[in-house]
């Protein structure tokens, strides 16, 4: 048990070392939310207009994270690492609340972007094991209840707010991950 432990450990903290803690899809996350921001800014689109192109843009997630890996020189893949499939299944696993969101689509369109930017940021809980990250494990609550906090009352033409809270709040996890990712780089060091 004791080494199946220990190869568990040594797994997550190649994982965090090659993969630099995930910050490549932060700041491609940080990006689309940018995006998102932007579309729900713009006051002649409709909320439906609004909605879609949110969910078109996060199609840009992925390609963007590649090439910010290789922005920050991390490894995405992790090859050769047996908890490289777990990450992506972290990932996949916010998937399964996409119904919520499809469901605010066709009912509630203004919470859409409140549903959308909670889950994204309630996913980044499970990365605080997968990384051994502090970051992750305290911004994914505190992110989403500050999302749920400012869309709360939001009136239509406000709703731009929760993706620009999403966008700083993205920054914030970026800036702590690179933080510990140095801090790693010094002990290995």
């Amino acid at each position: 048990m004791g080494t199946r432990k220990l190869q568990i450990e040594e797994a997550k903290r190649d994982a965090a070392i090659r993969g630099k803690k995930g910050v490549s899809f932060i700041l491609a996350g940080t990006l689309v939310w940018i995006l998102i921001t932007i579309v729900f800014y713009i006051p002649n689109l409709t909320l439906e207009t609004k909605n879609i192109l949110m969910l078109i843009a996060t199609g840009s997630m992925f390609p963007m994270a590649v090439a910010m890996s290789t922005l920050v020189k991390a490894d995405w893949k992790l090859d050769g690492n047996p908890l490289n499939m777990l990450g992506l299944i972290i990932n996949l696993a916010q998937f399964a609340y996409f119904p919520f969101i499809f469901w605010a689509f066709a009912h509630s369109p203004e919470q859409m972007v409140l549903f959308f930017a909670i889950i994204t940021a309630a996913h980044f809980f499970l990365y605080g094991w997968y990384y051994e990250s502090k970051a992750y494990y305290v911004m994914a609550p505190v992110v989403s209840v500050l999302i749920t906090a400012v869309g709360w009352n939001l009136e239509a033409r406000q709703l731009w707010l929760v993706p620009a809270v999403m966008v700083v709040s993205l920054i914030v996890l970026s800036t702590w991950i690179m933080v510990e990712n140095k801090q790693i780089a010094m002990k290995e060091a």
